[in-house]
């Protein structure tokens, strides 16, 4: 199993590392589109949106930080 491991694990780490482009994109976006929604519902144009804009991208950070602890802990 030990070539065949090393192989799961660098296909793993690859899929892993694919991801980080979609996470980066999709928290701000999220975090717009919620807040931009919020806003129209409330009326607090543009507080909301800006709100969660910057949450959205704190929280994709801290996802793409634990992809990258995923990816590169078990590599030996």
């Amino acid at each position: 199993m030990g070539e065949e491991g090393d192989q799961f694990q660098r296909w793993r780490q690859i899929m892993l590392l694919s991801a980080i482009p979609m996470v980066l994109v999709a928290g701000p976006l999220v975090g717009f589109f919620v807040g931009d929604f919020l806003d129209r519902k409330m009326g607090t144009a543009p507080w909301l949106m800006i709100l969660f804009l910057i949450l959205g991208a704190f929280s994709s950070v801290k996802q793409v930080m634990r992809l990258l602890a995923k990816a590169m802990g078990p590599l030996k």
